[in-house]
């Protein structure tokens, strides 16, 4: 007897949440519920599909991008640049209202900008950056909240591991989504800045200015930016290589890795358990994302033919709303799924669905990639249940409670949802840079 298609999306969406709340991993999850989906719903033939979903996503050559990005934040966190970075930019900016929270958030962008992974930006910024503001005094709302965000920034500032991810599922080119989030990523740390020398400039309290005296002297300040000046070449190779279309973005990837282990040379830093910690971490993630990508991407390979992603973009589509309403309610589901699941999975399962929406309403895919990585940014910060709250919590002095982070993180999150509004509006801030340099 053959199954209804609505009765199957609830069965497989029921299993998935229960299994959820269990506490199993989300790879297992998804790789179960596709091979038991493939047998009940479709036949034992279906299950070569599985594994045939799971190979040829596995052997895109545009993946080899993800590990070396990935060994390249490793070099810079374990050999103290990121580290130097931070310390070069906590020491200007005294002259503005909360200065020492806007040089944080500048390096945060540094940061982004040569790792690509929110995570450990994240935990650097709270083992470097917190102790810092809190002993300068700053209101310890405005500091976990500002390192919660600016740790974000690696999802939308390029070389984010979410937009290439987005980019070999969608089948755009990375450099011209690496393009399209250059405006709308320094646009929202633009705002976060703003937002915090406001609250400094009418309350001084939640952000005092450095003592002159407690400033190290001219010349070391100046001495202290010569250490901006690695981590800035990479940068700079990373953004002008893929934009200026010098190299492909695994090419950078491979020359940013190597750039980064030579300085970590320089400082003599590398020795056999350097190589093996950077090594380590990098497999464990990285083997953690293809889990996640290979489960996810096979689950939805067998809902397809299941002729589910078609019933859900048409009861998406006959939603009583007009094209941005829809947009708009495709967010917050975003949103929401971001509290609750790793952001690989939801780039897997949702954009067979949204992905045909989008085109279908006449938006570029370009467009709502950079929608997604800022989705999956307010959806990791969002309370009660986002990552980087968790994170900062566990690298936070015992006197910051949860409650506090998420009183924190609150400002921030309507800063973005901001952003998510201005850009559904107009488009053109996404899609201008792109159309700019790649006709």
């Amino acid at each position: 007897m053959e199954i209804p298609v609505e009765t199957a999306t609830l069965v497989m969406l029921g299993s998935m949440i229960f299994l959820m709340m269990l506490g199993l991993p989300l790879a297992f999850i998804t790789i179960s519920i596709a091979l038991v989906g493939a047998v009940v719903f479709i036949g034992p033939n279906a299950l070569p599909l599985v594994a045939s979903r799971m190979y040829t996503l596995i052997v895109e050559y545009t993946l080899v991008a993800v590990p070396l990005f990935i060994l390249m934040s490793t070099f810079m966190e374990k050999s103290g640049i990121a580290r130097d970075l931070f310390d070069a930019m906590s020491v200007w900016g005294n002259s503005i209202p909360g200065g020492v929270g806007v040089q944080t958030m500048v390096a945060a962008v540094f940061l982004a900008a040569i790792t690509g992974i929110a995570g450990g930006e994240l935990l650097m910024l709270g083992l470097v950056a917190l102790p810092q503001l809190l002993r300068l005094g700053y209101n310890k709302h405005l500091s976990v909240g500002l390192i919660c965000v600016g740790g974000g920034l690696g999802t939308m500032i390029p070389p984010s591991i979410i937009l290439i991810f987005f980019a070999l599922e969608a089948g755009v080119d990375t450099g011209s989504l690496f393009l399209a989030s250059f405006i709308p990523g320094f646009m929202l740390a633009g705002f976060y800045m703003i937002y915090i020398i406001t609250v400094c400039y009418f309350d001084p309290t939640k952000g005092p200015r450095r003592k002159e005296e407690d400033l190290p002297p001219l010349n070391e300040r100046v001495r202290l930016l010569k250490k901006l000046a690695a981590p800035g070449l990479i940068a700079l190779w990373i953004m002008v290589s893929i934009y200026g279309g010098i190299a492909t973005v695994t090419e950078t990837a491979a020359t940013g890795a190597l750039a980064a282990l030579l300085i970590a040379f320089k400082r003599k830093k590398v020795n056999f358990n350097f190589l093996k910690d950077c090594l380590t971490y990098t497999l464990s993630v990285t083997g953690r994302l293809f889990w996640l990508t290979m489960g996810s991407t096979s689950l939805i390979g067998v809902f397809s033919i299941m002729g589910g992603t078609k019933y859900l973009k048409e009861l998406v589509l006959s939603l009583p709303f007009g094209a941005v309403g829809i947009i708009l309610t495709m967010m917050f589901i975003l949103i929401l799924l971001g509290m609750f699941m790793d952001w690989i999975g939801i780039l897997l399962l949702t954009s067979p669905i949204f992905l045909p929406i989008i085109i279908q309403l006449g938006y570029s895919p370009v467009w709502y990639g950079v929608l997604f990585s800022l989705n999956m940014q307010i959806g990791f910060v969002s309370p009660p249940f986002g990552p980087a709250c968790f994170y900062i919590k566990s690298v936070a002095p015992p006197n910051i409670s949860l409650f506090d982070i998420f009183r924190g993180v609150i400002p921030f999150i309507f800063l973005q949802i901001l952003a998510v509004t201005i850009l559904v509006l107009y488009p053109d801030i996404v899609l201008f840079l792109p159309s700019l340099l790649k006709g």
